[in-house]
């Protein structure tokens, strides 16, 4: 049975940087929804891999992909992907930059706290093999984002 705090947790966690992308613009999320879903899926299976690796525990049981590891994808990480290739789409120095920064506060402070209030914990990796974990994909939304605008304007002639 979940938890209040896990609960509560995941709503928040979804709810809110889907409402905070409302301030993207309309053409911004025409532009790199695509490429945030692809990423997305991608996220998902490899959070399949490290459940099954038991490479973290969520304290509530019984253990559910659904309630545990699925918010984390669907709430910040695509909304995040669209935010991030916005303000750094094009110069791809400030794009790992920005990511880099991102995911090492994820890593090196969110999931500490995450662990104080009982939602999850780091089981089979350390801090900086899970900051690897999730820094990787930074390549992969980069070369997809580019081959998706590449693709569209030879077959449009439009620049996105």
């Amino acid at each position: 049975m979940a938890s209040r705090r896990h609960v509560l947790f995941n709503i928040i966690m979804i709810v809110i940087p889907w409402l905070l992308l409302l301030f993207i613009g309309k053409r911004k999320i025409k532009r790199y929804s695509l490429t945030s879903v692809i990423i997305g899926i991608f996220e998902i299976i490899n959070h399949i891999y490290g459940h099954q690796r038991n490479w973290w525990n969520f304290y509530d049981k019984p253990k559910s992909f659904l309630r545990d590891e699925l918010p984390f994808d669907i709430g910040p990480y695509m909304p995040l992907s669209m935010w991030i290739l916005k303000f750094s789409y094009g110069n791809f120095k400030k794009f790992v930059l920005l990511n880099a920064f991102d995911n090492g506060l994820f890593a090196f402070l969110f999931i500490p706290f995450l662990k104080k209030i009982q939602i999850v914990r780091l089981n089979r990796l350390n801090y900086f093999q899970f900051f690897i974990y999730i820094h990787y994909k930074t390549y992969l939304l980069y070369g997809v984002q580019s081959l998706f605008e590449k693709v569209w304007y030879q077959k449009t002639g439009v620049r996105v």
